[in-house]
């Protein structure tokens, strides 16, 4: 039997802009991620076992447009090999649909599960280009900042077609997750956005000049260790994106949870409409802002340190 796995995501600064060639942050989250075993079968078929989206089926009879069987088609064409006589077992504690890369992390489990039963070396930079063209089942145009966050594993600064950047956390600092508990589809987000851009053209670039901008100084201040400023950043990013239109009452509510709780900065994270939220918290502020979200009906509650 062959297992691997793969972390979950936030965006820090920077979702919907980075689809227009503007840079974003992206970290992994660790306490979350998708697992994926692979198990011989003695028949010649490929069976796929997703228990958390309660589906089972073979990849004969999976549909075109299916992520997990595009996957591991792509994976078994890139290392070619045939994809028969396996059971494929998908189980992930990421929600879906919540901003935490959940499509890309399964993606690129099932892509070192197959690599690592058949004894092929794949390296991150591949995991992540496999990971990609299925995030485009996802999302429609996505901007690929979800599979090279979760395949590298690591901080990353991101701006679409240019080379990836890792950068150094001059110190750690920790953050708050909270789940609204409504799976947001990102496709339809960034669908929506885009009409909004391609109908108001010069208000939505300005929109994402200012969250591209925000990006670049939470680096500097990453860099620097300056996390006292963070805050600030993402209550101005949580602005820019509620101008955007992919706010909703339900993250307002948790945003303005956070804020009176103590947090220093609250944003959505993600495409929005749902999804997650993120504070900036530090041990002082952080049970008292989980305690907060859900009095204030969050589905879930994650605290995560970034370094």
């Amino acid at each position: 039997m062959s297992k691997a796995s793969a972390p979950g995501k936030i965006i820090l600064f920077g979702e919907h802009a980075v689809v227009y060639a503007r840079p974003a942050i992206a970290v992994p989250v660790f306490q979350v991620r998708a697992e994926v075993e692979l198990e011989r079968l003695e028949i010649e078929r490929l069976e796929i076992d997703a228990a958390d989206l309660d589906k089972r089926y073979t990849l004969q009879d999976a549909l075109p447009d299916d992520p997990i069987a595009t996957i591991i088609r792509l994976t078994c064409a890139r290392l070619n090999v045939e994809p028969n006589g396996l059971r494929v077992r998908v189980r992930s504690t990421i929600p879906i649909g919540g901003g935490l890369g959940s499509g890309a992390a399964v993606s690129v489990a099932i892509a070192r599960a197959f690599a690592q039963h058949f004894s092929v070396t794949l390296s991150a930079g591949e995991a992540s280009a496999l990971a990609f063209e299925v995030e485009k089942l996802h999302h429609g145009t996505p901007s690929g900042i979800d599979n090279t966050v979760i395949a590298f594993e690591q901080p990353v600064y991101f701006v679409r077609d240019q080379p990836i950047e890792s950068f150094r956390v001059a110190r750690p600092f920790t953050i708050a997750i909270a789940d609204t508990g409504i799976a947001a589809p990102t496709k339809i987000a960034v669908g929506d956005v885009r009409r909004a851009w391609q109908a108001e053209r010069a208000r939505y670039e300005s929109l994402f000049d200012q969250i591209g901008s925000i990006a670049q100084k939470a680096r500097a201040a990453i860099e620097r260790g300056n996390v006292e400023s963070l805050g600030a950043l993402m209550n101005a990013n949580q602005a820019l994106l509620r101008a955007l239109g992919v706010s909703s009452p339900e993250i307002e509510t948790l945003v303005d949870a956070a804020l009176r709780a103590g947090a220093s900065g609250v944003k959505l994270c993600g495409a929005g409409r749902g999804g997650n939220v993120i504070a900036l918290v530090d041990e002082v502020t952080q049970d008292k802002v989980a305690r907060a979200w859900r009095d204030a009906g969050a589905r879930n509650v994650i605290i995560t340190q970034v370094n």
